[in-house]
């Protein structure tokens, strides 16, 4: 899942107006950051595999401190606590950790059963990505609607508000477009590299968010 973790962002952002799409995005994007991070550390490892699954050639044999669902709790409580005690906002706080906790939850939809309970615990997923065709619509379904929530309730102050959104969700809707379609990766280091140009997104959307107001 990609755009879907993004839609979710979208979606919750008019349920807590002080709190940024900018923290909202990087919540459910939290253990994507993290990840990347850990692979070129070797903490945590992946692999290359074209037979993975069908949508996706990369093997997640080995991710267990940034995606088993006991740690993304942690995860998730560790950052809704972090940003409660740097803005003293309880709903904020919630929703923040619920979007993390997301993550988990949308992947589990399309990851084959690579994705542990607890760190080296049971391994679950319902394997979406072997029907590509599912696969894509839903994730495209929730990233439409996430889309419409936010625009049916914010509205921009000026053009960057207009303009660097649709510039957002164009790229988005760009490089989902390539990772479906594209040649996989030459290896786990180009992918951990790639990963950490993830970190960019939350700047943009809190950037385009600043200009939009909800309503």
């Amino acid at each position: 899942m990609f755009i879907g973790h993004n839609a979710i962002a979208f979606d919750a952002r008019p349920a807590a107006p002080r709190t940024s799409l900018g923290v909202l995005t990087a919540a459910v994007m939290l253990p994507d950051l993290i990840w990347p991070i850990f692979l070129l550390f070797g903490i945590e490892h992946v692999r290359i595999d074209p037979q993975a699954t069908r949508l996706s050639p990369l093997d997640f044999y080995d991710y267990p401190w940034t995606h088993s669902l006991l740690m993304t709790a942690a995860w998730a409580a560790a950052f809704a606590l972090l940003y409660f005690a740097f803005t003293r906002y309880g709903r904020g706080a919630w929703l923040v950790g619920a979007c993390v906790i997301s993550h988990w939850v949308l992947d589990f939809l399309v990851h084959r059963p690579d994705l542990p309970l607890w760190p080296y615990g049971p391994r679950v997923g319902l394997g979406l990505w072997n029907h590509p065709g599912a696969a894509i619509c839903l994730e495209s379904a929730i990233f439409v609607v996430g889309v419409a929530v936010y625009l049916w309730r914010t509205r921009a102050r000026d053009r960057i508000g207009t303009i660097a959104f649709w510039a957002f969700v164009i790229f988005l809707a760009a490089i989902y477009a390539m990772s479906a379609n594209g040649a996989p990766p030459p290896s786990a280091r180009a992918v951990a590299i790639v990963g950490l140009a993830g970190w960019l997104l939350p700047l943009w959307a809190a950037w385009f968010d600043r200009h939009r107001e909800v309503v």
